[in-house]
């Protein structure tokens, strides 16, 4: 895959009675979802509507007490099994960036093919196109300080579809910038999600940020989707 070519594409997410309660909280009230291969998915709401609790149920980061989760027809949650985050295929890009600050930017998103067990040669060809699709090639032997808060988040996207996952989790990934450099990153990020062919559930409280580069957002309150809307995502300039 050269750095102007589409991935295969992503895999199809089912969601079906997810429930969880923390204490007597419920925070997932019997959540049904499904969201189509390729498609990218904003799960819009104020804290506590339980949006986080999904990403990371998605994630393998927490089981939920009953529901099943399935990707591209396998299960990889249910009342019998729980697949740990390494065994489902997926990429994630936090709110806190999460990068090592004694390695360079190429050694942060190399260090997730190492952990893929992906073997060393192959390595640095991946990391030059990973880096080259998010702009920061030039970049590369630079520390995580070195570099602005949309560069950091850049090289956690690098990072995050290094691997070529066909899932991609976002948690609420731009709230620690600025609203300028939040709307253009939300636009380099949904159009480079189209590039790929990623599936891609983007959590956010922002309804422009969900507007700008979701296929479809999903409305959360009480632990439930409230309701479902079909949006236009905009491509960068």
């Amino acid at each position: 895959m050269s750095a102007l070519e589409p991935s295969t594409g992503g895999t199809a997410i089912a969601v079906r009675g997810l429930r969880h309660a923390f204490n007597d909280h419920t925070v997932l009230d019997g959540v049904d979802l499904d969201v189509p291969a390729g498609t990218v998915l904003a799960l819009l709401g104020p804290s506590g509507c339980g949006k986080s609790t999904l990403l990371k149920a998605l994630a393998g980061l927490l089981r939920p007490q009953s529901g099943r989760i399935d990707f591209g027809g396998a299960t990889v949650c249910d009342d019998r099994r729980h697949a740990p985050p390494e065994r489902r295929g997926l990429g994630m890009v936090f709110q806190d960036y999460a990068l090592w600050p004694h390695m360079s930017v190429a050694q942060n998103v190399g260090f997730a093919l190492e952990m893929r067990g992906v073997p060393r040669r192959d390595r640095p060809a991946r990391v030059q196109e990973a880096l080259a699709l998010v702009g920061l090639h030039e970049h590369a032997a630079r520390r995580p300080s070195e570099l602005s808060g949309g560069q950091q988040q850049r090289v956690a996207l690098a990072r995050a579809i290094v691997a070529r996952p066909q899932v991609l989790l976002f948690d609420e990934p731009l709230s620690n910038l600025d609203r300028a450099l939040r709307e253009s990153l939300c636009v380099e990020i949904g159009a480079l999600l189209r590039r790929l062919g990623t599936t891609a559930v983007y959590v956010t409280h922002d309804h422009e940020e969900a507007h700008a580069l979701a296929h479809t957002i999903a409305r959360m309150a009480h632990g439930r989707i409230a309701d479902l809307v079909m949006s236009k995502p905009r491509d960068s300039a």
